[in-house]
């Protein structure tokens, strides 16, 4: 297992769910609990993207980034693994029974921390390693400096495994640990195939019939026009920009529309 790549592998793993997991391909997706809505909408298109191309979707199960990632991946219908830094009789946090429960009937839950563990400040930093090391590939999100997603990309650099991230604006506090890892050589996130292709596999093949006079298809006859921001896409469709923003989730979801880091959207 990848884990004995590490300098002092746990010693014994407390699992809940599907073993099976453990033999897909493995990227993680980590970023900021207090993620921007940029930042939840590219890790749900990232998310479902590795799901739908038979990856399994590493995380902690921490608010935010994580959060959105692990949904994403059972909303797939894929596979999803969430280390915990606690217990598996534990839930932090408390708001995430619902959450915790849905990942181990369908997914894994992995920890090395035997029942009865609580949260503790050291927890959640001691297991990132291990979320590195699942993984051949980790992408941060969104990191503000200091960030745990950080200190998870810094142990799979040790583990000389892939470090990717996404490029945000150069004023938001959110983006200054994933433009610096940029900055310093990781890869490039452009887009949902990029997430894909670290993890040697080639993007799910869309399969998508417009039904006629329907939201989807009016977008989808939009974008024969090329590329274009949701506000250009509503004027070409003529539909309201709530209507056109939802049409672009399901095609997003369905794998036959891309969104762009730029806010653009095109065929796939």
């Amino acid at each position: 297992m990848q884990l004995h790549d590490l300098r002092e592998p746990p010693e014994t793993l407390y699992l809940r769910g599907d073993p099976a997991m453990l033999r897909l391909p493995m990227v993680a997706v980590v970023g900021a609990r207090r993620a921007s809505a940029y930042g939840e909408r590219v890790a749900r298109g990232l998310a479902t993207a590795l799901a739908r191309a038979g990856v399994c979707v590493v995380s902690g199960l921490a608010l935010g980034i994580d959060t959105v990632a692990h949904r994403a991946a059972l909303d797939a219908g894929g596979a999803t693994c969430a280390v915990l830094g606690t217990g598996l009789d534990r839930v932090h946090p408390p708001t995430h029974h619902r959450m915790q429960r849905a990942v181990a009937e369908r997914g894994l839950l992995l920890t090395e921390y035997p029942p009865g563990t609580d949260a503790s400040r050291w927890t959640f930093p001691h297991r990132n390693r291990l979320i590195a090391a699942l993984a051949r590939a980790t992408i941060v999100v969104e990191a503000a400096v200091g960030s745990g997603a950080l200190g998870t990309a810094d142990f799979a650099l040790d583990l000389q495994r892939d470090v990717a991230a996404v490029p945000g604006p150069i004023d938001t506090a959110g983006a200054v640990g994933t433009n610096r890892l940029l900055r310093d050589g990781a890869v490039v996130i452009a887009e949902t195939a990029d997430a894909v292709m670290l993890a040697g596999l080639s993007p799910a093949p869309a399969r998508w019939e417009p039904t006629q006079g329907s939201d989807e298809a009016a977008i989808w006859d939009a974008l024969a026009d090329g590329r274009a921001d949701a506000g250009a896409l509503s004027t070409r469709s003529g539909l309201p920009a709530g209507r056109c923003l939802a049409a672009l989730t399901t095609l997003e979801l369905a794998g036959v529309v891309r969104g762009a880091f730029d806010g653009t959207f095109g065929r796939a």
